[in-house]
């Protein structure tokens, strides 16, 4: 089962980063959390790797949803969004949201995947339709 929405960018990072922001916002997520994965693992371990960070993203109205539906869930949560660099291209990525229902088997939260679904795939299209205007 694939469990992620990927698309892939000629942009750099630096700008994948920013339009990944500016992309989730347009759907109603928020930022809050932003981890440099490289910074960290270089910090902590003295290990190099490319550049890679994790937003933690969140639309509070479907967050509140889901948790309303199952509290649990919150460990499922479609939050994580990873940009990172891939070769010449920069690979954006999400949790798709459809793995809540996967793994709880929980119908209520259904509906609340399908719109996350849109929106995630709606900000994941305004990447690429950006990137293919530079």
């Amino acid at each position: 089962m694939r469990y992620d929405r990927t698309v892939r960018l000629d942009a750099d990072f630096a700008t994948a980063v920013a339009r990944t922001r500016d992309a989730l916002a347009a759907q109603g997520f928020g930022i809050l959390t932003e981890i440099d994965v490289t910074a960290t693992l270089k910090a902590k371990l003295d290990h190099d790797m490319e550049d890679y960070v994790i937003l933690g993203a969140c639309n509070p109205p479907l967050a509140h949803r889901a948790l309303e539906a199952d509290r649990s869930v919150g460990l499922l949560l479609p939050c994580n969004v990873v940009v990172r660099a891939d070769g010449a291209r920069t690979v954006v990525q999400a949790l798709d949201p459809d793995t809540m229902v996967a793994l709880t088997g929980i119908e209520a939260l259904r509906p609340v995947a399908e719109e996350a679904t849109r929106r995630l795939d709606a900000a994941l299209a305004a990447l690429t339709a950006a990137d293919t205007q530079d």
